[in-house]
């Protein structure tokens, strides 16, 4: 018992240390660009004060069929044409990326800064920490993108 305690604590511990180097290169500052990680209620107030913020959900179909961020644009990170379609946003707009709990969601957010987005939020801990704060979530949504454009 006290093995399995150890190793539980050992991976928590490790992942922090992994995420938190991750973050540091991800989110660094950059001249002209603004890329930054937000908790929930910081992206909400975001989201209000800039209604024309493109809100992207890179969950798969099913997780994004169960639930998402209201106005959210579906492109599955597992999707082949997922840079192609990445492509389609329109750079000048910012960008509110999220996944479930963060991991695919920090992927995409190198993704829209290889493709010279400028102004990335990154929605920390994901959709998971949306909804444990209460937001307003859409049940069933639709995508505002063409899937097999």
């Amino acid at each position: 018992m006290i093995w399995t305690l150890a190793i539980l604590i050992f991976i928590v511990l490790g992942w922090y240390a992994f995420e938190g180097r991750w973050d540091r290169r991800l989110f660094k500052a950059e001249p002209g660009r603004v890329c930054v990680n937000v908790h929930p209620t910081e992206a909400k107030v975001f989201l209000d004060a800039h209604p024309d913020t493109q809100v992207l959900d890179v969950r798969s179909d099913a997780e994004f069929s169960g639930g998402a961020l209201p106005g959210a644009i579906h492109i599955s990170l597992g999707d082949a044409a997922f840079q192609e379609k990445l492509g389609k946003l329109d750079m000048a707009k910012p960008v509110l990326v999220y996944c479930a709990g963060g991991f695919r969601s920090r992927k995409a957010v190198a993704a829209l800064k290889a493709q010279s987005f400028t102004n990335i939020q990154h929605l920390h801990r994901g959709y998971h920490s949306w909804q444990l704060a209460r937001l307003p979530v859409q049940r069933h949504p639709s995508s505002t993108v063409a899937q097999g454009s």
